[in-house]
């Protein structure tokens, strides 16, 4: 094949179909027919010499050549973008509504804030609030369900910081830590929370599953011992309620204790084991990368986490247990 007698047009619906992993949904982001879309790809098999594409039961998967060819094509296309049509984007002036999915905690942390900055600076933004249920959201965002993510997601963090050919984008907004939370007249309150003492408790566990498995019970399988989890719940605000009126004990990400509402019934301990940094994700599709709007929110979400990082420490009070 020769550069010189290559359709760059074939490159345009390339990266469409890569970033979409399916012909139907890149025909309608080019304003193309499906048929036209899987005409282009042929040429552009024809012309490489290589099947880039293999069709599946829920889209197209790419061979490892569309994977390594991808990331040329598409910074490619991004400086051709910018360079050709510039423009300038007034937020002010712009129109859109994002679908975002997030636990009630993180959105109870975002969410005021942000209402803020678009009522003051981007009247023309929507917000549409989708429910979290699940520690896998690319599903959702490959599909077009939500337009961007927020919250825990280990699997697929860690995922994607070696996948090169994804269409999801990610970025970590903050890493905490884990702690253990109780009412301020817990039993355990004025004690040193010990091993024994924390398995003999009975507890509550966030689980958007209502799977009553966690990280916890992983962690404490090592040690060769066991929990009694005597409820779940999906949502935090409800693990805050239960706990400051119960003798329930829960784990929960320090940061996210203040959105419970129940922070002047409530105080924590340090875990008397070890558990991995809890990390605070934004995701997102290739499709919206260079979307001003979609930057500017990301960059609102950015700003919103430094601030509350700076000052979400000291915002419960540790258990005193002297």
């Amino acid at each position: 094949m020769s550069f010189l007698t290559l359709d760059l047009n074939l490159l345009r619906v390339f990266d469409a179909v890569m970033t979409e992993q399916n012909l139907t949904r890149a025909a309608g982001h080019l304003a193309m027919t499906q048929p036209a879309v899987s005409n282009a790809i042929k040429r552009l098999r024809e012309s490489l010499g290589d099947e880039l594409l293999i069709r599946t039961a829920y889209g197209v998967k790419p061979t490892p050549r569309a994977e390594a060819l991808w990331p040329t094509v598409r910074s490619a296309l991004a400086s051709l973008e910018s360079a050709v049509a510039p423009g300038s984007f007034d937020v002010s002036k712009a129109h859109a509504t994002f679908r975002l999915a997030m636990a009630d905690a993180t959105a109870a942390f975002f969410l005021p804030s942000l209402m803020r900055s678009i009522e003051a600076e981007a009247p023309g933004i929507n917000v549409r609030m989708v429910p979290l249920t699940t520690r896998e959201p690319r599903p959702m965002l490959l599909r077009g369900d939500i337009d961007l993510a927020v919250g825990f997601f280990p699997g697929v963090a860690a995922q994607l910081s070696y996948e090169t050919a994804s269409p999801i984008r990610h970025e970590r907004l903050y890493s905490g830590i884990y702690v253990c939370v109780m009412r301020r007249n817990h039993p355990l309150a004025k004690e040193e929370l010990t091993l024994d003492s924390y398995c003999a408790a009975n507890h509550l566990l966030v689980s958007f599953s209502g799977r009553a498995h966690g990280l916890v019970d992983e962690a404490l399988a090592q040690l060769q011992r066991e929990r009694r989890i005597l409820l779940t719940v999906n949502q935090f605000f409800t693990a805050g309620r239960v706990v400051a009126n119960s003798d329930l004990i829960t784990v929960l990400p320090k940061h996210l204790i203040a959105s419970t509402g129940m922070t002047d019934a409530l105080v924590y301990k340090e875990l008397p084991f070890t558990l991995p940094a809890v990390h605070l994700d934004m995701l997102w599709h290739e499709r919206d990368a260079r979307s001003p709007a979609h930057k500017w929110l990301r960059a609102q979400l950015e700003s919103m986490q430094q601030v509350a990082q700076r000052v979400a420490p000291g915002t419960l009070p540790k258990a005193d247990t002297h």
